[in-house]
């Protein structure tokens, strides 16, 4: 049976005496796959991103990426893994100001083990599938945009088996936000990288196959059998959130 690219497994966070908890029972995304996990500011989700990336680390249970558990590396093992395994999309891009587009992609590639002399090709082809052809623009020579493709095509540049996107649309009106999401998710598709896109906005739900809802959109999750898909019908993950 093939490793799907995220799994989770009784996954707890909790954060101050008697404050946060957030719980997952059960999560696991294919490669190639996309979902997007719903929930109002302050539920979970960012916490959820930032344990699945191994940057914070759980009080129980298991995250493996591409089938190892992120969690069990320490240090500067974990940054490596975190590095080739895990792309991440921010809300606000975290563009680094004075490098060009294509600089940028190539930053994130100065941490992976691909020979220095595709970098340059990687990241040219990269935007250029994104719609960016002005690779030596800098940042504030782009659209709101554009700057959140240069920030996608640095997600991807490693070959990720995640994607992580945190609120990837909150800067961008609604039909630049469909056509961000769809974007997203036939890159993410074609790479065979798993996307996890995390957003309070209800918008989202119909652009997305499958949806996963956290905290007071679902309710107590633990031993309930459904996520709830944008068709409507139940889905497998278990989760709660509190706090």
């Amino acid at each position: 049976m093939t490793e799907p690219a995220l799994e989770i497994r009784d996954l707890r966070y909790s954060h101050g005496s008697g404050g946060f908890e957030l719980r997952v029972g059960a999560l696991r995304v294919d490669a190639g796959e996309d979902v997007l996990l719903v929930g109002k500011s302050g539920e979970g989700k960012s916490t959820l991103l930032h344990l699945i990336a191994g940057l914070i680390d759980p009080g129980a249970g298991e995250v493996r990426v591409g089938g190892r558990a992120i969690h069990r590396l320490r240090g500067a093992a974990r940054d490596r893994y975190r590095a080739e395994h895990i792309g991440m999309v921010f809300q606000t891009h975290h563009l680094l100001h004075g490098f060009s587009a294509a600089e940028n992609v190539m930053a994130a590639l100065a941490f992976s083990s691909v020979p220095k002399g595709e970098h340059a090709t990687i990241a040219r082809e990269l935007l250029a599938s994104l719609g960016i052809e002005r690779t030596g623009a800098m940042p504030d020579q782009l659209s709101v945009g554009q700057q959140q493709r240069v920030a996608i095509a640095r997600a991807l540049a490693c070959g990720p088996n995640v994607v992580l996107a945190d609120e990837p649309t909150a800067s961008l009106d609604p039909e630049n936000a469909a056509e961000a999401v769809a974007m997203l998710r036939r890159v993410c598709g074609e790479r065979g990288a798993a996307l996890v896109c995390v957003s309070h906005d209800p918008s989202l739900v119909e652009l997305f196959g499958r949806v996963e809802r956290l905290g007071e959109l679902m309710g107590d999750l633990m031993g309930d059998p459904g996520g709830v898909g944008a068709d409507g019908r139940d889905g497998s993950p278990q989760a709660c959130a509190r706090g």
